[in-house]
């Protein structure tokens, strides 16, 4: 694999076909826990559900804000719907996908917050990117990073 020159790095399109990130999916077995832990325990309000043929709730739609969304579908009722096989669900060692990270203008209130409802997170510090983080695992053992950008946060810049 090739070094990109920092012009070709830093070189902008004209007109930007992709303009942010829509959602991130997770499939579950595990629905109704990790309904509860994005709506109660962290306060994602629900955009939006998907029921099946038979009127079951079988995907959630959490709201992030900006038009960006985490969706949570039941493995088995997602494939029955869509007539697709349900391969099991496995704890791969080697998967691909390490985390995803929610933007938060405030940790410590956060945590404090979390902390109310029984949440434990990782300790607040400063990433090499000069924002401050924390971390958290949801039902399924995703891991969950969350951000509060600072004035030396690279992603600011």
């Amino acid at each position: 694999m090739s070094d990109l020159s920092v012009e070709a790095k830093n070189k902008t399109p004209e007109f930007p076909l992709i303009t942010r990130l829509a959602h991130l999916c997770l499939k579950t077995d595990k629905l109704k826990e990790m309904v509860t832990f994005y709506r109660d325990v962290l306060g994602l309000p629900i955009k939006f559900d998907l029921k099946n043929d038979a009127g079951t709730p079988f995907g959630y739609y959490f709201d992030l804000g900006n038009r960006t969304f985490l969706e949570i579908f039941d493995h088995q009722l997602a494939a029955k719907q869509w007539k697709h096989p349900a391969d099991p669900l496995e704890r791969a060692k080697a998967m691909h996908y390490g985390h995803f990270c929610m933007e938060s203008p405030d940790l410590v209130q956060l945590k404090a917050k979390w902390l109310e409802k029984g949440l434990k997170s990782s300790e607040i510090m400063k990433g090499m990117d000069g924002s401050l983080q924390m971390w958290i695992g949801d039902p399924d053992g995703n891991a969950i990073e969350v951000m509060q950008y600072t004035p030396e946060s690279l992603q600011t810049k």
